[in-house]
Formats: C-alpha cells, structure tokens, sequence
C-alpha cells in the first residue's frame, strides 16, 4: 500500500496527469465499434464467390492426400510453436511396417503335379536320366502345441531328416497358411537347419523342443505362444532331384502307413511357365499326371489318398 501512495506522490510531482476512468457512454461507444469491425471482417472472410469456393476445397483435397508439397516454413514464423508433420505419400512405408514385413515368413511358391502310380514314376526317372543331381532319403515329423496353436490357425512345425549316411541333416521348418490351386501352392516357410542329434532327441521327446537354440523355434514360442509340443507322426519319402532346363524338378516317392504316392515338385518364381514346360515335357513321353489338389500333410492328416 505504501508503494502505491508513494507512486501517486511521484506522479504528480513529475507532473503526469492520472488516468481518469471511462465513462458508460464511450465503453459502449468502443465496444459497438469492435463488434461492427468483427461481422464485416467475418462477411469479407465467408462471402465468396462459387469459383473462389471452389478452387479452395479443391486445394484442401489435394494439401490433405499430400499431393501437394507442405506450406513453407516463413509462413509458421508467427507460430514457432506449431511443428509441420511430415510430407510423405499416403503409402510411404513406416518404420512400424517395415517391422511387420519383416516379421512374416517368407513365401515359397512351387508347381504340384501328381503322377498316377509307380509306372508313371519309373518312366520319369528314366527319361530325366541323364540330368540326376541327387537322391534324398527324408523323414519327416511334424509337432504342434497341447491346445493346438499352430493347426487353429493353419501352421504347422516340421522336423525334417536328411537320412545319408555319410552327412545326415535336420531342418526344423514353420509352415502357415498352405494354398493349393491349380498345381500351384503357395505357402508361407521358415527353414533353419539344426544339429541333427539334437533333431533326433526332439523326435523322440517334443518337450525338448523348449530348450533348442534355434530362432525358428523362438518365433514359434514367441509368435504362437506354445509351451508344450506334442507330436503329430509323420512320413518317409525318397526325393531324387534333377538339375533340368535351367530348374530343378524334384519326384518325390512318398511312404504312408496307408499306400505310396508319387509327386513332381518345382520350385519357381514363375509357376505357371515352368508348369508349362513340364506339362509339355510329360506328354511328349507319354506320361500321365495331374495336379495335386492336397499337400502331403494335408494327405498325412486325412489318412487317405485323394482318389
């Protein structure tokens, strides 16, 4: 309070005059003037003629679908504490999608012809003689967890053998979402190759699958949540590969408990066109075939052949 009388006693020993209070008159006077300046700048701002309107909504349209670049920077200079989001098309790919693409399984696409019975099979060897790379003896098991993880939603684990007795192999592969259509199947796979005595005690006891270093293995545990394994069975098959026409085919002898099947597969980014070569190649030896309408698993799991 003291401060205050002490500035009065100031103001008017400088001589400044004090600031008398407005009347009612010229405060409704001041305000009529402010509110009449605000509706016309209002006016001039929303009445516009149908082209002008026009031409604004379509450069609203084309800034919102980042067509056009973003505003430059001067014109937030007023506004420093407003920050211009990022330009970029509707689809630039996100770090967050990057990611989830890399976490999907890699898709294997490969040409299924079935051959009618071993006849069929033995001609075909015989005619892709010359070009033989390889034979595999193979077994394979498959697993998946206590409350059906994987089948509920159509994955499935794979142990595979390499049964040569110089170099035996194991291949612990994921398999998801299996599509078969016209001798074309498309299915999602993660392959990794594990030390095979390891393999051979997993086959024996699933539950050792929990403690295999292996990242197939993780992302099962990770992605589909299991914590118990359990064994599915499983099937032999004989593979002789051959290195032909710049592919290479695979005839598969597959050995079920309840009958044999013969199979060609080829991988390829071209199905169709291989397919076609293969087709070709078939009648002009007067091999039957046709395409394979189930995956061997799918036939392990029926019990049956497809008629």
């Amino acid at each position: 309070m003291e401060q205050i009388i002490d500035l009065y006693l100031k103001q008017i020993r400088v001589g400044i005059p004090l600031r008398k209070a407005k009347s009612k008159k010229s405060r409704d006077a001041e305000a009529k003037t402010y509110k009449n300046r605000s509706e016309s700048g209002r006016q001039r701002r929303t009445r516009r003629s149908p082209q002008t309107t026009r031409r604004r909504h379509r450069f609203i349209l084309l800034r919102h679908h980042c067509l056009l670049p973003p505003p430059p920077l001067r014109s937030l200079r007023r506004r420093p504490h407003l920050q211009i989001p990022p330009h970029r098309p509707l689809n630039h790919p996100t770090k967050s999608s990057i990611t989830a693409s890399i976490s999907r399984l890699l898709m294997e696409v490969e040409v299924k012809l079935r051959l009618p019975n071993k006849s069929a099979h033995q001609k075909l060897l015989a005619a892709l003689s010359p070009f033989h790379a390889a034979t595999h003896h193979q077994h394979n098991t498959f697993y998946d967890g206590s409350a059906a993880e994987l089948s509920s939603r159509r994955a499935v684990l794979r142990l595979r053998f390499h049964e040569e007795p110089d170099r035996p192999k194991c291949f612990v592969t994921l398999k998801a979402n299996a599509v078969l259509a016209n001798g074309v199947s498309r299915v999602e796979e993660d392959e990794e190759e594990v030390d095979y005595s390891i393999g051979k005690a997993c086959s024996e006891n699933p539950q050792k699958l929990k403690d295999v270093d292996s990242r197939v293995l993780r992302r099962v545990k990770e992605e589909f949540g299991i914590e118990s394994y359990v064994s599915l069975g499983g099937f032999k098959n004989v593979r002789n590969v051959f290195e032909w026409k710049g592919v290479e085919l695979e005839i598969d002898q597959v050995s079920y408990e309840f009958g044999d099947m013969y199979e060609i597969e080829c991988e390829s980014v071209e199905p169709e066109k291989v397919k076609g070569i293969i087709t070709e190649f078939l009648k002009e030896n007067g091999i039957e075939y046709s395409d394979s309408v189930k995956s061997k698993f799918a036939i392990f799991r029926a019990g049956m052949l497809p008629s």
